[in-house]
């Protein structure tokens, strides 16, 4: 129990729901309620396939060229951990993918799904919990159910964000957004640790 709360946490992190508030709300604007919330629904549901993608064939891909676990973890940690230090030092998530907004009739892909919710960062996190060659084939399957809720969270979360980030203020959604990214940058290090670990036979 205590491992699928672990997992669900990391995952809901890596994506940061919360963070895709003002995003969302900045790419659909000029929208009318029901419009916005159309572009909630698809928006997540092409973010969980974008990840789901990945979850299947990213491992294949690393295989494809020949690349070592241990590189990959720690290839993997180290881009996790740049990823979590612009969440935490940087001007934020939801700011710099404000500022990528420049045609408000194709949101719904970018920056929404991709990279909003979908992130570089979501993508890299899901195949590292998926490697065949860490994890079963049933905590494999767990880690896919687990993307799913958070995703389905997620877009509950933008069909309430009006709502949330009056509640919240842009001040809160940025201090969780960086409570996020600190919790990944532990990920990450964590994932060095291991790679180096491993590849040198430490253990």
């Amino acid at each position: 129990m205590i491992d699928i709360l672990t997992s669900a946490f990391f995952i809901f992190a890596v994506i940061d729901p919360i963070g895709s508030i003002p995003v969302y709300l900045e790419a659909t604007k000029e929208f009318e309620l029901s419009k916005r919330k159309k572009v909630a629904k698809r928006a997540s549901m092409i973010a969980f396939m974008v990840l789901l993608f990945f979850i299947l064939i990213g491992q294949y891909i690393l295989e494809a060229m020949s690349i070592s676990l241990d590189a990959f973890q720690i290839s993997g940690g180290v881009i996790l951990f740049l990823f979590a230090i612009t969440m935490i030092f940087g001007d934020g998530k939801p700011e710099k993918e404000k500022n990528q907004i420049t045609d408000y009739k194709h949101v719904t892909v970018f920056p929404i799904a991709i990279p909003s919710i979908a992130s570089p960062g979501a993508i890299l996190a899901v195949v590292m919990r998926t490697d065949n060659d860490i994890y079963p084939i049933q905590h494999q399957l767990k880690t896919t159910i687990l993307v799913a809720v958070v995703i389905a969270v997620t877009c509950m979360i933008l069909l309430s964000a009006n709502h949330l980030q009056k509640r919240i203020g842009s001040y809160g959604i940025t201090v969780i957004s960086k409570v996020m990214g600190l919790i990944l940058a532990s990920y990450a290090v964590q994932s060095i640790l291991s790679g180096i670990s491993d590849y040198f036979n430490l253990i």
